[in-house]
């Protein structure tokens, strides 16, 4: 009896008391209540349904489009009273060449207008004629080459350096069935200078920055697929 109930014996039997009990902890006893595996395995898996009350339906934008068209007119709308600075005459132009255009927008036209003020005047004063061919109408290309041609005739050359455009504005909008037009009036500033053949100054300061003022009118067939605007007329400001 001493040796079946010696020390280690004990003790392998009290460290099985403890897993078997532990075991009882987690894993619990039968009732005969309990769910087959089954329907415990489906429970787990299966979602609950939502709850129609707390469902809050996300809103699609119309299949048609319509959304983004009202947000463009929307923007338009406050371009135009923008840029047409409280004339009533000039912001239902604009609004006659949108319904003409719908790819008009004041904003982008006027950025679109600086640079080819720009692109223009430096042209000019370089005799860069095919520049000035991909952005004038054909009468004011030829009024353009006269006045080339005569400065070449004489030995004429220009310093021109373009420095900025501090105030540009629309002053009108037409659409007349055929084309679609925009008066522009540019306020520049630029350094010029005219010299003759043998390097003389006859006109302008190379040093001097200058202001001029001109107002030019742009337009474009609505209707046609070539979305540039052409230089159709011109005139100097006092």
């Amino acid at each position: 009896m001493d040796q079946f109930f010696d020390i280690p014996t004990l003790i392998v039997i009290g460290v099985a008391i403890v897993v078997l009990f532990r075991l009882r902890q987690v894993l619990g006893t039968r009732t005969g209540n309990e769910r087959p595996p089954v329907e415990r395995t489906r429970a787990a898996t299966e979602k609950p349904a939502p709850v129609e009350d707390n469902v809050v339906a996300m809103r699609r934008p119309p299949a048609d489009g319509s959304e983004d068209a009202e947000r463009r007119a929307r923007k338009l709308d406050t371009e135009i009273t923008q840029f047409a600075h409280g004339d009533e005459a000039l912001a239902a132009g604009l609004r006659v060449l949108v319904e003409a255009d719908p790819t008009f927008g004041p904003k982008s036209f006027l950025e679109g207008a600086k640079s080819a003020y720009e692109m223009i005047i430096t042209a000019f004063a370089e005799g860069d004629r095919a520049t000035l061919k991909n952005l004038l109408d054909r009468d004011v290309f030829d009024g353009f080459e006269e006045a080339i041609k005569g400065r070449e005739a004489n030995g004429h050359k220009v310093d021109f350096t373009f420095v900025g455009l501090p105030k540009i504005e629309i002053s009108n909008a037409e659409y007349d069935k055929k084309a679609v037009s925009v008066t522009v009036r540019f306020h520049a500033e630029v350094v010029s200078a005219t010299r003759d053949k043998d390097g003389a100054l006859i006109e302008g300061d190379a040093e001097q920055v200058k202001t001029i003022a001109d107002e030019w009118t742009f337009a474009r067939n609505p209707k046609s697929r070539d979305p540039n605007w052409k230089l159709v007329a011109t005139s100097q400001l006092e």
